[in-house]
């Protein structure tokens, strides 16, 4: 009978464990793989860490201390496998660190359905212990060869470490800032692997329980002074002037302010927008901002729902959202006003983390691409298309109790901008020589053709009158490398395009709709940090004892200072750059100009002092989120959420049985029509629908 040396032994083990992992991202989970590269790098990236786990067997000298650590090893790698197939069905999520060390809620998360979730081919992971189990027989029968050298046993695990670094470069090369900027632990999966991703977040664990075993209550005291200083008293024109009406806020994916009102070949690029932006019934902002970093979409969220900012790198929602402690909008609204809330998004739960986020901020249901129909026509980039995922809402939408705070995360408008042609009502593109700017304005007006056809159905409804609609961009859609060729569409001539016009272009819109509320395009300065404030004021909320970084927009006495993630601040007068330490570009809003202005003048000092002053706000609001601050205070009246609260599975069913319970006091707008339906109200010309 053929002898194997250890080195063998462990090859051989590690094929069976890379062969069944493959078997695993191709089967059982939906890890979105593009292109042959991609495919070629999940192919080969368990190989690396697989291999450099088993190998750590070969530094046991003794020759059953070899076989029983590379049994442990291998068992410990099979059940990781399986556990994360049988989580991933339920959850289309991956284990995590935390889910494992709190050994109640993963209980809870992995016992609740655990017979229902195997799958017949499971048998197949579970061969694996029939090669456990002959282990013993190779070293009993002389079967395994004499210890290797020292020398051979460190190769072996420099050479699984090199290609763990390997993987890591292609990977980068094919994603940069893959870790920097994590959107989705799929990616991590997808690129490095599944035991990388177990490496990476336990890794960000200790990271995070390290710096937040550091503080205590006492590290709150200072940013609740901070705050205090922050608060400005509510208009009392506008306060509480939605009181328990429904809240809609429609994320407009990708959009900038620079869209609004403006002609590509005579045609108007968002014309309901464009309606709706000088309505009577609308308070638009001409000079609001997006003030996101490398977090994009995910740190608006943060800045809509928590009146805190991003992280200076990565994206908070991942990086710590899932361990924080938050203060958001829905469970204020739920607990002061008696708000139900539902999150709409035609992506998947995963995505930012948003299915742990969501029950962290208190949302009560999230309805991700999961729950929406879906064919091989109804996504296009990151998800199900607008007009769909608008239509397809409304059969949850309406069995929701009133009043209700949702949000819609649009989609359509996101990069690369790819829109099939039969989506294209007849809009004719700009013919830069920038496809990627062309397209842009051909999503942005699809994005424009949904809203429409969402508003026509919230009137049909009856839900219009009866609610506040609130629409913002989230950040930009052209980036800065495209600006100077986006330039001439903007009557801008690209020579002269600079550093000043970078910045003026974070301009995204912010449009605040109900009927009655004297509408206006006020030319207030503000930034996304500033949006909280405004509409929990407007509902009648103080928010006076909240940790909150905004004032309201709407207030006597706003701080019209808005300040960015990526550098700069902009103000009703001027634009500061800080370029170095003690130097600072100042420009003249009125004319673009920078102006020459002596280091030591008054006026350099007292602009560059109030730019300091501001930005000192991004620390305190860092200081909160990285050590988890909001975790030593609670406003007085509201009540910790408690994210175990919530579980975002049948959600259908859940709405139902609600509605069915409440019987006659359910104050949904399905109960309030008969116990009849909506969605005949709905009126959509995507190809799709078949309607």
């Amino acid at each position: 009978m053929i002898k194997l040396t250890r080195t063998k032994m462990i090859l051989i083990l590690s094929a069976v464990i890379w062969l069944e992992t493959l078997m695993v991202y191709y089967v059982d989970f939906k890890l979105g793989i593009e292109g042959p590269l991609q495919g070629i790098i999940s192919i080969f990236n368990p190989v690396g860490f697989i291999l450099l786990i088993l190998s750590f067997a070969n530094f046991f000298v003794r020759k059953k201390s070899f076989v029983i650590s590379l049994m442990v090893l291998f068992t410990l790698e099979t059940i990781l496998l399986v556990a994360n197939v049988i989580y991933y069905r339920e959850f289309s999520d991956f284990i995590s660190i935390n889910t494992m060390l709190s050994a109640q809620k993963f209980n809870r998360a992995m016992g609740k359905s655990i017979v229902t979730l195997i799958s017949p081919h499971d048998v197949i992971y579970l061969l694996n212990l029939i090669l456990v189990i002959g282990l013993p027989f190779f070293a009993k029968n002389g079967l395994l060869s004499i210890p290797i050298r020292v020398v051979n046993k460190v190769a072996l695990s420099c050479f699984s470490a090199f290609l763990v670094v390997l993987n890591l470069a292609v990977s980068e090369m094919n994603r940069p800032q893959l870790l920097g900027r994590t959107f989705d632990q799929t990616y991590i999966v997808k690129y490095l692997g599944l035991n990388f991703y177990m490496a990476y977040n336990a890794a960000n664990k200790v990271n995070e329980d390290t710096e937040k075993n550091k503080v205590t209550t006492v590290d709150i005291d200072s940013p609740l002074q901070e705050t205090a200083k922050v608060y400005v008293q509510p208009n009392k024109k506008y306060y509480g002037i939605a009181r328990k009406k429904n809240v809609i806020v429609i994320h407009l994916e990708s959009f900038q302010q620079f869209l609004i009102n403006m002609k590509v070949n005579d045609q108007e690029v968002t014309p309901f927008l464009n309606s709706l932006y000088s309505d009577k019934n609308t308070v638009s902002f001409s000079n609001f901002f997006h003030e996101v970093g490398q977090g994009k979409t995910s740190d608006a969220e943060t800045m809509l729902e928590s009146g805190l900012f991003g992280l200076p790198t990565g994206s908070f929602f991942n990086k710590l959202g899932p361990t924080n402690t938050f203060q958001s909008v829905p469970a204020i609204l739920s607990q002061k006003e008696g708000h139900e809330s539902a999150v709409f998004h035609g992506n998947v739960g995963s995505f930012y983390s948003r299915n742990k986020i969501y029950k962290n901020m208190g949302y009560n249901y999230f309805f991700d691409q999961g729950y929406f129909e879906q064919n091989e026509n109804s996504n296009v980039g990151f998800g199900l298309k607008d007009k769909l995922m608008f239509k397809e809402s409304v059969k949850y939408l309406e069995k929701l109790q009133q009043p209700f705070y949702v949000k819609y995360i649009t989609l359509t408008n996101h990069y690369p901008f790819d829109l099939p042609d039969e989506d294209n009502d007849g809009f004719v593109k700009p013919e830069t020589q920038d496809n990627v700017i062309n397209n842009y304005f051909l999503t942005a007006h699809y994005l424009d053709a949904s809203l429409r056809e969402f508003f026509t159905y919230l009137k049909e409804s009856g839900l219009y009158d009866r609610s506040v609609i609130v629409l913002y961009g989230d950040h930009y859609g052209i980036s800065d490398d495209r600006n100077k060729t986006l330039a001439p569409l903007l009557d801008k001539n690209p020579d002269e395009w600079n550093e000043f016009d970078d910045i003026q272009l974070q301009r995204v819109p912010f449009m605040i709709h109900m009927k009655g509320i004297s509408g206006q395009v006020d030319n207030e300065y503000g930034g996304e940090i500033d949006v909280l404030p405004t509409i929990l004021h407007l509902l009648g909320v103080n928010t006076k004892d909240y940790i909150q970084l905004g004032t309201d927009l709407l207030s006597k006495h706003h701080d019209s200072n808005v300040i960015f993630r990526n550098n700069g601040l902009v103000n009703k007068k001027y634009t500061v750059i800080k370029k170095s330490k003690d130097l600072y570009n100042i420009y003249d809003n009125e004319n673009g100009q920078l102006l020459d202005i002596d280091s030591n003048s008054k006026l350099y000092k007292k602009i560059t002092k109030k730019y300091d002053q501001e930005r000192h706000l991004l620390d305190i609001s860092d200081t909160v989120n990285q050590k988890n601050l909001l975790r030593f205070y609670t406003p007085v009246g509201f009540k910790p959420v408690d994210p175990a609260n919530y579980d975002y599975e049948n959600e259908e069913v859940q709405l139902n049985k609600t509605n069915s319970d409440l019987g006659n006091s359910s104050t949904s707008l399905y109960s309030q029509n008969n116990n009849k339906s909506t969605v005949s109200m709905y009126a959509t010309d995507a190809i799709e629908d078949g309607n």
